[in-house]
């Protein structure tokens, strides 16, 4: 399936590469997390070319024991090579552990055993990570779902009842926290008592948008994760939600699209799964929502038609099925869509409107005035 696609987007998929990590659990000094911390906040520094450079040098500390004319040679910018070499970027570095150890967020180098290691395989993968929650749960197997911040009360619906499901099984649900589909991801993994994992455009400790202060904290009582790859008080820059995209498909087995219209960040997080060849999965959407463009399109391309679960489960590899605990039923433990306005604590009169009312079909007025007669 992710062939077909790469052939249509016309383009080639990178090959995976393994890295051999030492554990950082059991000796946090092998994982150079100063030297890496560092390399991240030297200005003009990418992960790509920082990691060019540690291949250069043979090691995160040799390229700080380096010479400033031996760094200058290696092709970076001036401004980077000096930083490097005078010591401002270790002085950074220290600085930003410490602020980070005061807040309780963990910082995990690439080297770090924590470090997820489906992220280990994508071309470009963070040097970084700053982390809030369980760092076990970066580990595990997750479903990347993605989708517009302007959906229908349809894509929310199949947004929540899929991670709800997929959460139910054992799965982790990875996505942006954005507002829409992403938020509706969340909760839907929350709804299953499950874990899911929200990849931050901002820092760590920046929450946006502010409305899910209180979605980022039920993700972390349910044993999910926080995490970012960007500077600790990095706001929401409109350029670096692109940039975290390829964190949520790259640690993940595929990624499921429900709703995106023609021009989204949603159609950049499908292109990147496709170059780190990850599954493509995708909900149908009525052709005349403009919505429904992104998952559409994908599914004539050749990603997988989901409309429910098992649609995602049977496309898993065999061990990834076999390794996770089945829960008990095959559906989530209500037999109806997830709810968009939750019950609980309603007035029995309340209740009774919300029992007429369908996830996916507009009710008139009139049509309840009756039933309630």
């Amino acid at each position: 399936m992710t062939s077909d696609l790469d052939s249509i987007f016309g383009m080639k998929v990178q090959s995976a590469r393994e890295a051999t990590v030492p554990n950082a659990v059991d000796s946090p000094s092998t994982t150079h997390l100063l030297e890496w911390v560092a390399l991240l906040l030297t200005p003009g520094l990418g992960p790509t070319k920082a990691r060019k450079l540690v291949e250069h040098f043979g090691s995160p500390e040799n390229v700080f024991s380096a010479a400033l004319t031996a760094l200058e040679e290696t092709g970076i910018r001036a401004v980077s090579a000096q930083s490097i070499a005078n010591g401002k970027s270790v002085e950074l570095a220290r600085e930003e552990i410490a602020k980070a150890s005061a807040a309780g967020i963990s910082l995990l180098s690439v080297e770090d055993f924590a470090y997820p290691p489906r992220l280990k395989e994508i071309y470009d993968p963070p040097l970084v990570l700053y982390l809030r929650g369980d760092p076990e749960v970066l580990r595990k197997p997750g479903i990347a779902v993605v989708g517009t911040r302007l959906p229908t009360v349809y894509g929310l619906g199949m947004a929540e009842r899929l991670t709800c499901d997929l959460a139910a099984q054992g799965l982790v649900i990875i996505s942006g926290m954005a507002r829409g589909i992403d938020s509706a991801s969340h909760r839907g993994a929350i709804f299953a008592k499950g874990r899911t994992v929200a990849v931050f455009g901002t820092g760590v400790d920046v929450i946006y948008p502010k409305e899910n202060s209180r979605l980022s904290e039920q993700i972390l009582a349910f044993g999910g994760a926080l995490i970012s790859e960007f500077p600790l008080g990095t706001e929401g820059m409109p350029q670096n939600f692109p940039i975290r995209n390829r964190v949520i498909s790259g640690m993940s087995l595929g990624v499921l699209v429900v709703e995106a219209a023609e021009y989204s960040g949603t159609r950049i997080t499908a292109r990147m799964a496709i170059e780190q060849n990850r599954d493509i999965f995708a909900v149908p959407g009525n052709v005349t929502n403009k919505n429904a463009w992104g998952p559409n399109t994908l599914i004539k391309q050749g990603a997988k038609l989901v409309a429910t679960w098992e649609d995602v489960w049977e496309e898993l590899p065999t061990e990834v099925r076999l390794a996770l605990t089945p829960a008990p039923s095959s559906e989530s433990s209500d037999a109806s869509p997830a709810s968009l306005f939750p019950d609980d604590g309603l007035p029995p009169h309340e209740k009774r409107i919300l029992s007429l009312l369908k996830a996916d079909e507009a009710t008139h007025i009139d049509e309840l005035i009756e039933k309630l007669e």
